[in-house]
């Protein structure tokens, strides 16, 4: 079985990966058109063991990729062998109602007019009174707060007791400026630079470039999101609002340093493109870019170690090296430093902003009262973004409303 996490950043194929199995059949499965969605998705919904009717929903979002979402693995990184959450989830009298989307890395006010036609449907289907849970995944849990966030501004009833979210990038999330920089540099597989700047990416990352010799900054579209957030109240504030972290939360980063090789090419026409860990230190290049007929030195811009700060982590450097060694481009490449952080446990809960001074904050140590969340919980280890695990997994199901 796949230990692929639930969310994976589809900046690289993670061909020769275990293969996913495919996902039980569903009990029901909705379909919300396009013309209605803007771009539409869909919904697979399980009812509860020994049950034929939907009672008790919990609505889980996919979050972010490109394309259309893949339900065999988000369903795999759901119920897998670390902790079988949807297998708990049913046994608990819970239906599971997953959520996905056409598109993935659409804009998060479109996907969330998905959502929004999920909660309405799960309303209508339902059999009895009992409250909803709502949240999501990653990126799925931003669109899913808004969704809520904004049907209570718009005075329409979502009957949420619970919202939750699962290594969610509140405050946003992190790929190195170096591995942004090389896919606008791979001119040659566009489908890099055209996801790095895709709607999505856009509003999810905590600074970005568009281009080779971009500057990092906080793009447009993720300032635009920040405020359509801010005007629909920011939070939805009927439902108890929970959140865990795939982080350690007492500091620990994952030990990556700041300012050494993470990636290498050692063979092929990119020899010696070299990406480097992020580091203040703006004197660092953190990318040497090497082709065919250019070269492009990227500087660090002075953005604090991120790479090695405590949080959900991904195979960043490593499934790059992957790539780029693959024999259609007859290079060879290593990852010193394979997997760092994508989401910063302080943005997983929502308690601080990403700055310098609050990456190894002793998060688990801080009051609750500091968040915006009513309650948080955060691994005790850093762990891969969006991996189900028992110790967070639980502690969800332990919170899920009884009526």
């Amino acid at each position: 079985m796949s230990e692929l996490p639930v969310q994976t950043w589809g900046l690289w194929d993670r061909e020769g990966a275990a293969t996913v199995p495919a996902a039980p059949a569903p009990d029901a499965e909705w379909i919300f058109p396009a013309e209605r969605t803007r771009l539409g998705g869909f919904a697979r919904v399980y009812y509860a063991k020994n049950r034929t009717r939907l009672e008790k929903p919990v609505i889980i979002s996919d979050g972010f990729n490109s394309g259309r979402s893949d339900m065999d693995e988000f369903w795999d990184g759901l119920n897998n062998k670390n902790y079988p959450f949807a297998t708990e989830l049913s046994q608990r009298g819970y239906d599971l109602i997953l959520l996905g989307y056409e598109e993935r890395s659409a804009p998060l006010l479109d996907n969330a007019k998905v959502a929004r036609a999920c909660i309405l449907k799960a309303i209508a289907e339902r059999s009895g009174t009992a409250t909803l849970t709502v949240g999501g995944f990653s990126m799925g849990g931003l669109i899913t707060r808004y969704a809520l966030a904004r049907m209570e501004f718009d005075r329409v009833d979502h009957e949420a007791s619970l919202y939750f979210s699962y290594d969610t990038p509140h405050r946003g999330a992190w790929i190195p400026v170096s591995l942004q920089a090389l896919a606008h540099f791979m001119t040659g597989i566009p489908k890099l630079s055209r996801q790095i700047n895709s709607p999505a990416s856009r509003e999810l990352l905590w600074r970005h470039i568009s281009t080779v010799d971009g500057t990092p900054a906080e793009d447009r579209m993720r300032r635009e999101f920040r405020l359509a957030l801010r005007e629909a109240g920011e939070w939805p504030m009927m439902p108890h609002k929970i959140a865990v972290a795939n982080g350690d939360g007492r500091g620990r980063g994952n030990g990556v340093p700041p300012g050494v090789k993470a990636l290498e090419c050692t063979e092929g026409y990119f020899t010696p493109t070299t990406l480097r860990s992020q580091t203040p230190d703006e004197s660092v290049v953190v990318a040497y870019l090497k082709g065919l007929l250019q070269e492009k030195e990227v500087g660090g811009a002075g953005l604090p170690a991120l790479d090695g700060a405590a949080g959900g982590m991904l195979e960043s450097f490593g499934i790059a090296a992957h790539n780029l060694t693959k024999p259609l481009l007859g290079m060879k490449a290593v990852a010193y430093h394979p997997s760092i952080c994508f989401v910063p446990t302080i943005s997983a809960v929502s308690i601080r902003d990403i700055g310098p001074e609050t990456l190894q904050e002793p998060v688990g140590m801080l009051s609750q009262d500091e968040s915006d969340l009513d309650e948080f919980m955060c691994s005790s280890t850093n762990t891969m973004h969006s991996q189900m695990t028992p110790e967070l997994g639980s502690w969800i199901l332990d919170r899920l409303p009884e009526k």
